[in-house]
């Protein structure tokens, strides 16, 4: 019995020493800013988790809209270089049959000069043979010419089997370059819409910011409803539209002066203070 009291005396004091801090003055709340520190250092440590998973998405996204542009800048690079590459063996080809023609027609013309000269030497020595007493009999002369107009005949109709020709492929020819031309003019048009496009973008962006940094739950998006509402409501452009025609006056007026025909930019910050705001 005296072992078993002196056990239990032995653990009531070692259970008194464990309960003591409890009843000591602030512990509870000391132990209560320990467990609210723990839990805000948890919904850190969370947070930053999921802002870091959220900027690899978004990284991962712009990173795969990075690659399909290229591929898709990529794709238009070959076709272009492609249909070029076409156009050249085309035009290529063109050329070289036109090459091929006008050396036909190139022959075609010796052989009539040819035939000429042969006219014209038969001519001399039928005048010489006759100045020597020697004259041919007309059954030659009936056949030369046979022979000659024979000749003429094919090589007029060849003449004009080439200018045929010819003249197809010219037409060919400048069709292609006609297009050629349409396709330069559209490919500047298509570059100026571009760049007006972007100066208004960049406009637009000094007025209202820029929309890809406002989402549309940020602060500015009221605003930026409100000055845009005409874009997506007749009767709010027809409105606006009619407040505007009220201040139309001559550009000499004494009491007004014209609307601007553009966006009347504002100018660029005076002081510090001013320009962490315009950021």
């Amino acid at each position: 019995w005296a072992q078993a009291r002196d056990e239990a005396e032995e653990a009531r004091r070692e259970l008194q020493e464990a309960v003591q801090p409890l009843r000591e003055p602030g512990y509870w709340e000391a132990l209560r800013r320990k467990t609210e520190r723990a839990r805000k250092r948890k919904q850190r440590l969370q947070r930053r988790k999921q802002e870091a998973r959220a900027a690899r998405e978004e990284e991962a996204a712009r990173a795969a809209e990075r690659e399909a542009k290229i591929d898709q800048w990529r794709a238009k690079c070959i076709q272009e270089v492609e249909e070029k590459t076409r156009e050249q063996e085309l035009k290529a080809a063109a050329d070289n049959v036109l090459s091929k023609v006008r050396k036909k027609q190139a022959d075609t013309k010796r052989m009539v000069d040819i035939l000429l000269g042969l006219e014209k030497l038969r001519k001399l020595r039928k005048e010489a043979a006759g100045r020597k007493g020697v004259c041919p009999p007309p059954s030659a002369d009936e056949e030369f010419e046979t022979q000659v107009e024979s000749l003429k005949t094919l090589l007029k109709s060849r003449t004009e089997l080439y200018e045929a020709e010819e003249r197809a492929l010219k037409v060919m020819l400048e069709g292609k370059q006609e297009e050629e031309r349409k396709r330069e003019i559209e490919k500047k048009q298509k570059k100026e819409r571009e760049k007006l496009l972007q100066q208004k973008l960049e406009i637009d962006s000094k007025l209202f910011g820029d929309p890809d940094e406002f989402p549309l739950a940020h602060v500015l998006q009221p605003f930026r409803d409100y000055y845009l509402q005409a874009e997506h409501s007749v009767a709010t452009l027809i409105h606006i539209r009619h407040e505007w025609d009220r201040y139309l006056v001559p550009a000499d007026h004494p009491e007004g002066s014209c609307i601007p025909p553009g966006w009347v930019l504002p100018t660029l910050p005076t002081n510090d203070i001013w320009a962490t705001a315009v950021r």
